[in-house]
């Protein structure tokens, strides 16, 4: 055993015992030097493992304290602290190799641009483009176009959200609000809360900002996984919660709104701040639109981050956060970074939105969607190996596949690439030393004669392996 090991185990017997109580600091690293006898690197791996499995955490320059309920051995199971993230050359990589034309993009997060063309934009765009003092006219600084923002108020209005177009503020696509929000409302070594399983950009930002992440395992039945968020919550000093609960990427789930009203009320019991994710809102297959945190928020502490790129394309790169109290801070901060949204796109989506275009548009690509994605399930389903698992939930445009265990999603990636095909490996959604057993596949293309070719190569390397 080595010496940190011995250590961890003298420190968690203290802990068990309730020697030390919960929330009282320990020594500090020099103090535990001079009491162990042990050199200063042994000491610091010490408290790190005791910080991974749950028994204590950290404050920048405060030092370490002794975890809420730090006996529940479950917990070293469930919730899982991730300090040191290192993502983004992993993504950029990703990203550079799948650009090709020739590829076909079974991997790419966005859909298919054929379904996202839509006649009366593209007319809406032209007569922007004659008319340029319309627009160029318009103030461009944050918060963004008033009758934009007045607009997207009225949808929130119209599930039951009360909201002042003074709430929203417009970004340059989803990313951006996330990006903005989260980097309003936390500082290098904060304490933040992530789904084990989640879009890439999230890990992203972690990392760009210096926070440490604690994750919650998905619940195989319900999505979000209360118990082990009741557990991360008590044990460590959690600021803020990005989570995606409709239609989540890249597993493709919805909590149900039973779940969402518990989550709401352990939010505000403990004061804790939630930015939603919610850039496929609008991409479900049911009748009615399920409703986001914002519905639950009794306190302010909710921001609501969405997006157009996902209903028009990446070329209508508008997104929004629904700031509140935030608004001000967020907008300071765009002024620094982005500095405003493109006023012709916005323009435009203020004639397309005002005669509900854009509805319609969205009817016809939920219907499209609905039928590719079921198209792709029942050829993979009866195509692949009965040991891989693929997710089905009636949302979006991704399916989730879990592989045997031994087998390393990144080989496959890097295989398919070499065919012309792009394929999303696990390891862009999770941060964990289990061999990335899991792909995403888009089903928003035609499963014409390329893309069955392209999932047949898949299929038959997978049955290799």
């Amino acid at each position: 055993m080595y010496k940190s090991e011995q250590l961890a185990v003298s420190l968690k017997h203290l802990i068990e015992t309730g020697t030390w109580k919960p929330h009282e600091k320990l020594p500090s690293l020099r103090q535990q030097v001079e009491i162990s006898g042990f050199s200063l690197i042994t000491v610091m791996n010490a408290y790190q493992e005791l910080e991974a499995q749950g028994l204590i955490y950290s404050k920048e320059k405060l030092g370490y304290f002794i975890a809420e309920n730090p006996i529940q051995a479950a917990l070293a199971k469930k919730v899982i602290l991730n300090e040191k993230i290192e993502i983004n050359s992993l993504v950029f990589r990703y990203l550079k190799s799948i650009q090709s034309e020739s590829t076909i993009p079974l991997g790419s997060a966005f859909p298919n641009s054929q379904l996202l063309y839509s006649p009366k934009l593209m007319q809406t765009l032209g007569l922007q483009a004659k008319h340029r003092i319309s627009y160029e006219q318009m103030p461009s600084l944050p918060p963004g176009n008033y009758e934009l923002r007045k607009l997207i108020a009225q949808r929130y209005c119209m599930q039951g959200i009360p909201t002042d177009p003074s709430d929203i503020v417009i970004t340059s696509g989803g990313l951006d609000a996330l990006n903005l929000s989260l980097k309003a409302m936390t500082q290098a070594g904060d304490y933040i809360l992530l789904q084990e399983t989640i879009f890439y950009g999230a890990w992203q930002a972690a990392e760009n900002l210096g926070l440490k992440v604690i994750t919650i395992p998905e619940h195989p039945e319900y999505g979000l996984d209360l118990e082990a968020f009741k557990k991360a919550v008590t044990t460590y000093p959690i600021k803020v919660c990005l989570l995606m609960l409709n239609s989540h990427n890249p597993i493709g789930f919805t909590v149900k709104e039973e779940i969402k009203f518990e989550l709401a009320k352990l939010l505000h019991q403990h004061e804790i701040y939630l930015i939603e994710d919610d850039v496929y809102e609008e991409l479900y297959f049911d009748q009615k639109k399920p409703l986001s945190m914002k519905y639950y928020d009794q306190k302010n502490l909710i921001l609501h981050c969405s997006s157009f790129s996902k209903t028009l394309g990446a070329g209508f790169r508008v997104g929004w956060v629904y700031a509140g109290k935030f608004s001000e801070h967020i907008q300071h901060l765009q002024l620094m970074s982005t500095l405003s949204v493109n006023s012709f796109i916005q323009n435009a989506l203020v004639d397309y939105l005002s005669h509900r275009h854009y509805e319609k548009h969205l009817k016809t690509l939920r219907k499209t969607l609905k039928r590719l994605k079921n198209l792709y399930y029942q050829y993979l389903l009866k195509e692949l190996p009965d040991t891989c698992t693929i997710h089905y939930y009636p949302s979006g445009y991704f399916l989730w596949i879990t592989l045997p265990e031994h087998i390393d999603s990144s080989l496959i990636y890097q295989h398919m690439l070499e065919q012309n095909v792009s394929i999303a490996p696990g390891a862009l959604f999770y941060r964990t030393n289990k061999t990335p057993h899991h792909i995403r596949i888009n089903c928003s293309f035609e499963l014409n004669n390329d893309t069955q070719n392209a999932l047949n190569q898949l299929i038959q390397y997978i049955k290799k392996l």
